[in-house]
């Protein structure tokens, strides 16, 4: 099991002090190629970061450093809409994370509806593996968006583990568990590859361990907090640790 850290979070604190800024100046902090630097001392497989379409964290010049600079495999979080797909064919990163997006949430708090995704979704998915990318949709664990997904021509999915991360008790946890590894198992079966993010930290990780099969864990706000008190290359390494014997 791979880990991938999104650092939009590193640039969220950014922009609460640059954020009527275009573009971002070599003395913003904090630095986003430094912290993709420590992500990497830290052990970590990838870097995640999501351009969303009103720029409150991530930049356009960011995507472009991460990916030239970054020293790590970037997946893009996007929306399926025609001005960021254009961007993603330009940048060309390694993976592309199809999420749902909507202007008035602080975070992704849902997963994509596949079976209403319509022509613009398909015709992204098409695009980015044209441009040999990989492609990913951020989904539920609801079978029947498993089984849409198997058709929309995407080689991966990720499974949207907040109701997980948010059920406020054991016996909550364990239904929502249930409800993950028979999504992975079906996704399996159709030929899908798994990974898994959202509201995942230091605690329910060991939890996620038991799922079967998940090749990335996408994590962010977890280890961005961990980071500030013990730093971002150790905060990665705790991560690590955790993961351990899945």
């Amino acid at each position: 099991m791979k880990l991938g850290v999104n650092i939009d979070h590193v640039a969220t604190l950014r922009q609460a002090r640059y954020r009527s800024k275009q573009v971002v100046m070599p003395w913003a902090e904090p630095d986003i190629l430094e912290a993709a630097r420590a992500v990497k001392r830290g052990g970590a497989h990838g870097l995640t970061a999501h351009l969303r379409e009103d720029r409150r964290h991530i930049q356009d010049q960011d995507v472009w450093v991460l990916r030239r600079r970054g020293g790590l495999p970037l997946n893009l979080e996007m929306a399926a809409s025609p001005e960021i797909l254009k961007i993603a064919l330009k940048v060309c990163p390694d993976e592309v994370c199809i999420v749902p997006e909507r202007r008035e949430e602080v975070t992704t708090e849902g997963g994509l509806d596949v079976l209403r995704g319509g022509r613009q979704l398909l015709k992204s998915v098409e695009a980015l593996r044209k441009r040999g990318i990989l492609v990913s949709l951020f989904i539920a664990p609801d079978l029947r968006q498993i089984r849409a997904a198997s058709r929309s021509g995407a080689e991966f999915i990720e499974l949207h583990t907040g109701a997980f991360a948010e059920a406020r008790d054991a016996a909550g946890r364990r239904k929502e568990l249930a409800r993950l590894k028979r999504g992975v198992e079906l996704a399996i079966s159709l030929g899908l590859r798994v990974n898994a993010g959202h509201g995942i930290n230091y605690s329910n990780i060991a939890w996620i361990r038991k799922l079967p099969a998940l090749e990335t864990l996408n994590i962010g706000h977890s280890i961005v907090c961990r980071a500030l008190t013990f730093g971002l290359e150790r905060a990665v390494r705790d991560m690590l640790g955790r993961m351990k014997g899945a």
